[in-house]
This record gives structure tokens, C-alpha cells and sequence, in this order.
């Protein structure tokens, strides 16, 4: 996975707009912030930064376990 510095310097979290960081070994791009902590899948070396494809990683208390769109509330 290759995410050039400028862009990390300018993405950051669609949920809560907190820097992210990469973790390689997952090929993700995570949420700095504590009460987020989204993680964002990169495929191909293109962040795929949309809120429905993240998990939560376990460093949120309450976690769900890392399923995907878990933090939504569920369907409608």
C-alpha cells in the first residue's frame, strides 16, 4: 500500500474530520480520534473513504466488533 504524504496531509475522517493515519499491515486508513476510530479500507492504493465501508476498530469503547456501517444505527 503506497499513500503519498501530501494526501495523507490533506485527508482526513468523513465522520468526524480527525486526521488519519495508515496501518499497513491492514491496508487501512484509520481515524486518530479516540471517540471515532474508524478504519477506512484502501484497495488498489485508492482510500476508499466512505462511512458505509469503514469499521470500527476495537479502540472505541462499545465497540461492534468491526462490522461494517455498524455505528449507523442499523436500517430504517
Amino acid at each position: 500500500m503506497h499513500i503519498d504524504g501530501w494526501l495523507l496531509d490533506i485527508l482526513a475522517c468523513p465522520e468526524c474530520h480527525s486526521p488519519l493515519r495508515v496501518d499497513e499491515e491492514a491496508s487501512e486508513l484509520v481515524c486518530t480520534s479516540a471517540t471515532c476510530a474508524l478504519a477506512y479500507p484502501v484497495r488498489d492504493d485508492i482510500p476508499v473513504l466512505l462511512v458505509e465501508e469503514a469499521r470500527r476498530t476495537g479502540s472505541q469503547p462499545g465497540s461492534t466488533g468491526g462490522q461494517p456501517g455498524s455505528h449507523a444505527g442499523g436500517a430504517t
